[in-house]
C-alpha cells in the first residue's frame, strides 16, 4: 500500500509544483524566507558588533578590578594573606572569589568564542600593563565543574556563604571566569568572578531555535493569506480551462462572466470565440449536408442516362467517374458526421467492446488477441470510441491479417496498443497517412470500402476526447497504433 502510495504523492506533488497557485506559493514562501533570513543575519551582524563593544568595554572595568585585588593581595605581607582570604570568605559578599592554593588548579576550559576571547585578552593586556604580569592562567569554567583550593574540591562542595553567592545564580549556570597568577614559587593567587552581564557571553546565531520558529510563522501566515487571495484568482482560469476543455469535446456552455474586470474580459472573448467557432460548425454541417442533398440527383441522373448510352467503353468509363464522385461526396460526409457526433458523455466499457469486437473477428480463426482489462469504465461517447477503435482494428487486420491488442490502464488515462505483423509504415509518410483521402497502396489493390479516411476520423475522435492517436513501427515486423485518453 505504502509502495504505491509513493508515486501517487510525488505525481500530486509534482502536478501541484507545476499549476500557477504552486508556483507562486513557493516564490512567496522562498521570498519571505529569505527576507527574514537575511534581515535576521543584518539584525545579528549589528548585534553582535554592539555586543562585542559592549564586553570590551565591561572587560576593560574588570580587568581593572582584578589588577587592583591582584596588586593588593601581592603586596600584602606572606602571613597575613591567609587572614585576609578567611575574613572575606566569613563575610561573604565580595565580587570575587579568592584563594591561594599551593598548586595550579587544572580548569576544564568552556568551547572557545569570540566574545570570550575578548574577555581574556582584555583581562591579559589590563594584568601586563599595570602590574607586568606575562603568566596569568585565565579560563572560562562552567559552575558545576569548577576546582577551587586545590584539584580535588569543587565549588558545589564548599559552603554557601564561602563562594556561592558570588559565583552562582541559580538555577541558571552562566560561564565564570578564572584567573590563576604564581606569586612565588609556592603559591598561586586563584581569582574567580562572574561577568557583570555574563549571559551576553552566549553564542548567538542567525538559525536559532526561536528565529526558526518566527521564520516559519511568518511564512506559514503569508502562505495561508496567500492561499486564501489565489484561490480566489485562479479559480477562474480553472473554470477557463475547463471550459475550454469541453468545449473541445463537443459540449458547448457559455462561461459565466463574473469577477475582476480582466477575467470579464477574458470570459466574454472566449463565449464570442465559442459563439464563432459553433456557428462555423453548424455552417459546415449544413453545407455538407446541401451538398450531398444537391448532388445526389445529379449524380443518380447523370448515372440513368450513362447506363443508356450504346458504347460499352464511354458507358464503362462515365459510370466509373460516376462512382469516384459519389465516392468522394460520401466520403466528405463520412469526414464530416463521423467527427462532429453528437452524444453525451457517458460510461464506456471498453474493454466489452473490444471483447465483442474480438468474438466478431474470431468466428472462423483467431484474428484478434486480447491482453490486459480496464480497471474502471471510462466517461466519454460510446460511438464515437467505437468508432475509433473499429477503424484501428479493421486497419490492423486488413494489412498484418491478425492483431493483438493490448489494454493499459491507470488514474492519468486509457492507454490501447493496437500491433498487427503487416507491413508497416515508412517513416516519412507516417504523419501524412492521418491526413483525409490518404491511402499508401493503389486504390484498386487495396481496401476495398476504404476511402483513406479511417486514421483522420479515428484521431480526429480521439483529440475530441483530449486523447491522441500515434503510429509507430515495431522493430522486427508490423505497425503498432496507440490510442491514449485522458481521464478527466
Amino acid at each position: 500500500m505504502s509502495t504505491n502510495a509513493s508515486p501517487l504523492l510525488s505525481k500530486r506533488l509534482k502536478r501541484w509544483s507545476q499549476s500557477l497557485t504552486g508556483q507562486i506559493l513557493i516564490i512567496m514562501a522562498l521570498g519571505v524566507a529569505s527576507a527574514q533570513f537575511i534581515s535576521s543575519t543584518f539584525w545579528l551582524r549589528q548585534l553582535e558588533s554592539d555586543t562585542e563593544q559592549n564586553v570590551r568595554e565591561v572587560s576593560k572595568h574588570m580587568a581593572f578590578r582584578i589588577a587592583a585585588t591582584v596588586s593588593y593581595f601581592t603586596s600584602l605581607p606572606t602571613n597575613y594573606r591567609h587572614i585576609v582570604i578567611d575574613q572575606l570568605q566569613d563575610m561573604g559578599g565580595t565580587r570575587f572569589f579568592v584563594t591561594l592554593n599551593k598548586e595550579e588548579i587544572l580548569i576544564n576550559p568552556l568551547e572557545p568564542s569570540p566574545l570570550k576571547d575578548v574577555v581574556k585578552q582584555e583581562v591579559n593586556d589590563t594584568l601586563v600593563k599595570q602590574l607586568g604580569i606575562h603568566n596569568a592562567k585565565i579560563a572560562f569554567s562552567s559552575p558545576s565543574d569548577l576546582h577551587v583550593i586545590n584539584n580535588q574540591t569543587r565549588l558545589m562542595d564548599l559552603p554557601e556563604r564561602w563562594g556561592h553567592h558570588s559565583l552562582l545564580v541559580k538555577p541558571l549556570t552562566p560561564p565564570i571566569i578564572v584567573i590563576q597568577i604564581p606569586i612565588n614559587e609556592k603559591d598561586w593567587l586563584y581569582l574567580a568572578s562572574l561577568m557583570p552581564d555574563p549571559y551576553f557571553l552566549d553564542d548567538t546565531t542567525a538559525v536559532s531555535g526561536d528565529r526558526l520558529f518566527s521564520m516559519a510563522m511568518s511564512v506559514i501566515t503569508v502562505l495561508l493569506l496567500s492561499i486564501v487571495i489565489l484561490r480566489r484568482v485562479t479559480r477562474p482560469l480553472a473554470t477557463l480551462a475547463r471550459a475550454a476543455e469541453r468545449f473541445g469535446q463537443g459540449d458547448w456552455r457559455p462561461m459565466k462572466e463574473n469577477g475582476s474586470v480582466e477575467v470579464r474580459n477574458t470570459a466574454k472573448a472566449f463565449n464570442d470565440m465559442q459563439r464563432r467557432i459553433q456557428r462555423y460548425l453548424n455552417d459546415r454541417e449544413r453545407l455538407f449536408a446541401a451538398i450531398s442533398h444537391d448532388l445526389k440527383t445529379p449524380i443518380t441522373r447523370l448515372r440513368l442516362r450513362a447506363e443508356m448510352l450504346d458504347e460499352d467503353d464511354i458507358r464503362d468509363a462515365m459510370i466509373r467517374d460516376l462512382e469516384d464522385l459519389d465516392m468522394l461526396v460520401k466520403g466528405a460526409l463520412q469526414s464530416v458526421k463521423e467527427t462532429d457526433i453528437h452524444e453525451n458523455r457517458v460510461e464506456v466499457d471498453i474493454s466489452r467492446m473490444l471483447k465483442d469486437m474480438q468474438v466478431t473477428a474470431n468466428l472462423h480463426s483467431i484474428k484478434i488477441i486480447l491482453k490486459g482489462e480496464l480497471k474502471h469504465p471510462y466517461i466519454g461517447k460510446p460511438l464515437a470510441i467505437k468508432r475509433c477503435l473499429g477503424n484501428l482494428v479493421d486497419n490492423a487486420l486488413y494489412y498484418g491479417k491478425r492483431a493483438t491488442i493490448h489494454i493499459e490502464d491507470d488514474e492519468e488515462g486509457v492507454c490501447i496498443r493496437i500491433c498487427d505483423q503487416g507491413p508497416g509504415i515508412p517513416i516519412d509518410k507516417i504523419d501524412k497517412v492521418f491526413q483525409p483521402y490518404t491511402r499508401l497502396i493503389d486504390e484498386h489493390n487495396g481496401h476495398p470500402t476504404g476511402m483513406g479516411l479511417g486514421l483522420s476520423i479515428a484521431r480526429n475522435i480521439a483529440r475530441a476526447h483530449g486523447g491522441e492517436v500515434t503510429l509507430s513501427n515495431q522493430p522486427v515486423q508490423g505497425l503498432e497504433a496507440k490510442v491514449w485518453l485522458p481521464r478527466h
